[in-house]
């Protein structure tokens, strides 16, 4: 519960800023950095909007840091209660959120700090990535944990992860969550299908994203206008479920993505827009183009300026008390990753099959049999806008991106392009483990 709790709070650096609410600040901050999101006016998160908060002493790669390796150290302290492994279902159950957790913290972690694909789309896996602390775990040698302190392969990284979410995949075979906050076996499944997407294993991306999505449906038009804010949503597998006392108000998730609530992006000082050129990709049929955007003309009818905007998002409301609940994992995401990665391996037919589960419910029009891998992509990049995904699609798919283009409407001065490989999308090591890490030097700093 402590690290459910800490991954929805906020303050983590102890600045007091509002665009530090750890790992929902994490996923935003990133998403800024797509070209899938135009700014209206330069506010919070406007230097990631700008590729200008990567630097080692900057507030941003230390709420990166302090996120994850706070999540790893608790999650350790968990698995170094059962040495000898959970005698019981219920011990499992902890045991194997505390795996799934670490090993969702590192696949961040070796995305933000490193390239995990070279220029011509292979694995970059002999490339320095960042220190694996297991301190908590039986069975390590010193040798090895001086080892583990300094920057690891990205090879290192993924074998670590393939190996804790194994493990969280095994533990929780039997074991029943109390709510929606905690990690079952689906939601493992579904992580374990994200790490195998990132380090291009298609067959077992394929395997754990259809298996993810046992149970859970995919949400009709009417589910798809309730503001994403509900964790009782039937697409939903895993979020936070807010309430008076855990809500943080203007420094929070949906104070900067939602054009509904009375927060920073409703109020209209930083309200986050669609990408014109991306919007123009949804059919006319498409619902989430009705539900989730207003068009180049705006809403002249919005309670908020925010959402009166032109290409404003619908997609986040607001329910007047700041509890809205924040999304980690859903159905549509799983189905996006096996078909992206039956169209990787070249089941063009199958991948359409499997599209269809989501587009069904999306545009009444849609009704291809074959697809490709990119237009999978083009169909994450509409039906998680905002969630977190785009920035770790680009890098994981070596793309830049154009936001240059005639007729853009990102903000004066930041229509950029950034290219593939460019050392402005890899964040530097903050200079506090610089300073209090013996085994990482300046010399190992990023560009």
């Amino acid at each position: 519960n402590g690290i459910w709790s800490w991954m929805s709070s906020w303050n983590t650096t102890s600045a007091d800023a509002h665009d530090d609410f750890s790992y929902m600040s994490v996923l935003h901050s990133t998403d800024m950095m797509s070209e899938d999101i135009a700014m209206a006016g330069f506010h919070w998160f406007g230097y990631d909007y700008g590729f200008d908060n990567r630097m080692f002493n900057y507030r941003r790669t230390n709420v990166n840091w302090i996120t994850f390796y706070t999540m790893i150290a608790k999650a350790n302290e968990i698995i170094g209660l059962y040495p000898e492994g959970g005698s019981t279902v219920t011990e499992k159950g902890l045991i194997g959120q505390a795996y799934a957790v670490r090993g969702l913290s590192y696949y961040y972690l070796v995305q933000l700090y490193q390239n995990c694909v070279k220029a011509d789309g292979s694995l970059n896996l002999d490339a320095p990535a960042v220190p694996m602390k297991h301190l908590a775990i039986e069975g390590y040698t010193e040798e090895e944990i001086s080892e583990a302190e300094g920057r690891n392969t990205v090879k290192d990284l993924f074998t670590q992860i393939e190996d804790d979410l194994g493990k969280a995949v095994e533990n929780l075979k039997d074991y029943k969550r109390e709510s929606k906050n905690e990690i079952s076996l689906q939601v493992a499944l579904g992580i374990q299908a994200r790490y195998y997407l990132l380090s291009q294993q298609w067959e077992k991306a394929e395997a754990s994203a259809k298996a993810a999505q046992a149970g859970f449906s995919i949400m009709d038009d009417k589910g798809m206008q309730d503001g994403f804010m509900d964790i009782n949503n039937a697409e939903w597998m895993w979020g936070f479920d807010q309430n008076t006392e855990t809500q943080t108000g203007y420094a929070s998730f949906f104070a900067m993505i939602s054009a509904k609530a009375p927060g920073y992006a409703g109020l209209g000082y930083n309200t986050n827009l669609i990408d014109a050129r991306l919007y123009s990709k949804m059919s006319d049929t498409d619902l989430r183009k009705m539900y989730w955007f207003n068009g180049p003309e705006g809403n002249g009818e919005a309670d908020s300026y925010g959402a009166s905007l032109p290409y404003a998002p619908q997609k986040f409301g607001d329910d007047g008390n700041w509890t809205m609940d924040y999304i980690y994992m859903r159905a549509g995401e799983m189905v996006l990753i096996e078909a992206e990665a039956l169209a990787r391996q070249n089941k063009n037919d199958d991948a359409a099959i499997a599209l269809k589960k989501l587009m069904s419910m999306r545009d009444p029009s849609w009704n291809k049999t074959s697809v490709t891998a990119e237009d999978v992509v083009l169909q994450r990049r509409i039906e998680l806008w905002g969630e977190g995904f785009a920035y770790f699609d680009l890098k994981r798919l070596n793309k830049g991106i154009d936001r240059n283009y005639q007729g853009n409407n990102h903000l004066a001065g930041y229509a950029l392009t950034v290219p593939a490989q460019d050392p402005a999308w890899t964040y530097q090591i903050p200079r506090k483990e610089l300073q209090e890490n013996t085994h990482i030097t300046e010399d190992d700093q990023n560009p």
